[in-house]
């Protein structure tokens, strides 16, 4: 056990914009991301993006926009839309969920890739960009991720981007009419630093060939350090 001096409750993530070098995170504003986000993760062409998040999938950008606004309303997320920092498309989301401003704690998630935005650099900046918001500009100690426990791309996502496994809450959720055991994985402030190099160091474009290919894995870099 150890004691926190003067520790003082932190400002709540999500706020504001983030930018990257491959993408831009915008606070989610249905007005002006609503169309774009629905072409990107929205309709029957999209439908199995949404096989293990607790909304969706969303036949109309009416029915997305309206379960959004009530996530952040009655959910407290922050919703963050990734946009594409060339051309500004909109890629995907990502929101903060479970904020605790009191402990310092904030989790990712709803984390929602378009077929663009899969498997790219900017999907793995995205992730880094809100680490740094809740890490360096706002002083939080724990940044979490929770997925399905049957959900193994997510699993293997959330050790990729460098949290660790915690556990397992079996018979977590009732959620789309199945049960759920919730995977969870954290990131905590002292672990942050390290990190954040692999994320830089992943993320130089010499390490892409020509058609964006990596060429040495992020996980190569969280290995060395």
């Amino acid at each position: 056990m150890f004691d926190i001096i003067d520790w003082q409750p932190k400002a709540r993530p999500g706020l504001v914009t983030l930018e990257g070098r491959y993408v831009t995170l915008e606070p989610l504003d249905l007005a002006a991301h609503g169309a774009g986000l629905y072409a990107a993760v929205g309709g029957d062409v999209n439908a199995g993006l949404w096989q293990y998040i607790p909304l969706g999938p969303f036949p109309d950008k009416a029915t997305l926009c309206h379960a959004m606004k009530e996530a952040g309303r009655h959910r407290g997320w922050q919703t963050m839309v990734i946009r594409a920092r060339e051309g500004g498309e909109v890629l995907g989301m990502a929101s903060y969920m479970r904020i605790r401003e009191e402990h310092g704690s904030a989790e990712v998630g709803c984390v929602v890739f378009g077929h663009a935005l899969q498997r790219t650099r900017g999907a793995t900046e995205a992730i880094a960009l809100m680490a740094r918001h809740v890490f360096d500009d706002l002083g939080y100690r724990r940044f979490e991720w929770k997925c399905n426990a049957a959900n193994d791309a997510s699993k293997r996502a959330a050790i990729r981007f460098g949290f660790a496994y915690e556990g397992t809450f079996r018979n977590d959720m009732v959620m789309k009419g199945k049960n759920r055991d919730t995977a969870w994985y954290s990131m905590i402030d002292s672990e942050w630093p390290d990190v954040c190099a692999a994320f830089q160091l992943w993320l130089r474009p010499e390490n892409f060939d020509e058609q964006g290919k990596q060429k040495a894995k992020l996980q190569s870099y969280l290995n060395a350090l």
